[in-house]
Order: structure tokens, then C-alpha cells, then sequence
């Protein structure tokens, strides 16, 4: 009869607790069983959109590498999809920069800028957004655009700085502003180092500027 006691007792205290406790742990534990399927699900969906984006990028690579009669219609289709339908895959940024490259070179220069243009104002695609303002600036000095040139060249980051410097130099050089290009090249060659292969070029156009 004791044992049964004891027995009925220790049920007893398991209900109560069950009572006050039970419900609370119910809803942690779903809590955290749709929070991981969510986040499973999740990854699951960002893996399926970038096994799409991929294969645009792809087919964008094989329209700028063989070229064709069509090629700039294919490269356009292909970067237009990646930037308007997955512009958070990192595949839409490079598509970009691929892009302008071979539409540049088939004199498409418009085409070209328009990509640049897209990635220049990516605030979220840092990596990649500064190139895009180097070369857009590159390609504005071309046309002879060079306040517009020189708007992309502002507040460069600090891995951009001696490059955005030397096309800074160019572009106030294009202007006939030789002393300003003088010291964005200083800048430039100060910026880069003795040991980066690009000084010596750098080098070159201040000595010519100079005279020297």
C-alpha cells in the first residue's frame, strides 16, 4: 500500500508539473522545429535560385566568348534576366561586368554602360561595385564625359584608392588640367608601392607629364 502511495504521489507531481510547465515547452519546441524547417527550407530555395542564375551566367559566357551575329542580343537577354531576376545570387554582378566587357568590344559602347551603370549603383554588391565605377569612369573619359567620369572616382575604398587616383590623373590630364593630374598620379605611384607592376606605368605617364 506504500509503494502505491509513493507511486501515486510521484504521478501526482508529474502532472502538476506537466500542468504549469507543459504548454511553455509545447510551444518552444515548435518554435524551434518551424524555425529550422524554415530555415532549411530557406537554403533549400536560395540553392535552387542559384542553380538558375548559374545557368544564365553561363550561357551569357558562351554568347560573349563565341560571338556571332547574335551574340549581343544573347548577352543582353541573358545579364537583363540575372539583374532584374536574381540580383542577390553574386551571379548578376559578374554577369554585368562580363557583359559590358564584350559589348565593348563589339563597339556597343552604350550596352556596355548600361551594365556598368546597373553594378555602379549596387551598394550591396561590394566587391564588385567598385570595379564597375573604375571602369564606367574609364569608359565616360572615352566619350569625353568627364565631370560624370569623375563623379564615379568619388570616395573610393581604401583597397581603390591608388587606382581610382591614376584614372583620376587621365582624366584630368584628358581636361588639360595638368597639375591636378600630376598630383592624382603622385597619389597614384604612392598609393601602389614600388613593387606593383602597375607603378611603372603610372611612373611613365607623371614623367611625361613632367618632362622628364
Amino acid at each position: 500500500m506504500a509503494y502505491d502511495l509513493e507511486e501515486q504521489e510521484k504521478l501526482d507531481a508529474i502532472k502538476a508539473w506537466w500542468a504549469r510547465w507543459g504548454t511553455l515547452l509545447l510551444g518552444v519546441a515548435t518554435v524551434i522545429v518551424l524555425a529550422w524547417g524554415g530555415h532549411s527550407g530557406w537554403k533549400a530555395y536560395q540553392g535552387y535560385e542559384a542553380n538558375k542564375a548559374m545557368g544564365y551566367f553561363e550561357a551569357l559566357e558562351d554568347a560573349a566568348r563565341l560571338g556571332g551575329a547574335d551574340s549581343a542580343g544573347r548577352i543582353k537577354a541573358a545579364a537583363d534576366t540575372l539583374r532584374k531576376d536574381y540580383p542577390a545570387t553574386g551571379y548578376a554582378g559578374r554577369g554585368a561586368l562580363v557583359a559590358a566587357t564584350a559589348l565593348a568590344a563589339q563597339k556597343d559602347t552604350d550596352g556596355a554602360r548600361e551594365q556598368l551603370e546597373w553594378l555602379a549603383a549596387q551598394d550591396k554588391q561590394p566587391g564588385l561595385q567598385p570595379v564597375a565605377r573604375l571602369r564606367l569612369a574609364g569608359l565616360l573619359l572615352d566619350q569625353k564625359q568627364y565631370d560624370a567620369a569623375l563623379a564615379q572616382l568619388n570616395n573610393p575604398p581604401a583597397s581603390f584608392a591608388a587606382l581610382y587616383a591614376d584614372r583620376r590623373g587621365d582624366i584630368l590630364a584628358a581636361q588639360g588640367k595638368r597639375d591636378e593630374a600630376r598630383t592624382a598620379w603622385q597619389q597614384a605611384v604612392d598609393g601602389l608601392g614600388t613593387a606593383n607592376p602597375l607603378t611603372q606605368a603610372v611612373q611613365l605617364k607623371l614623367d611625361a607629364l613632367t618632362g622628364a
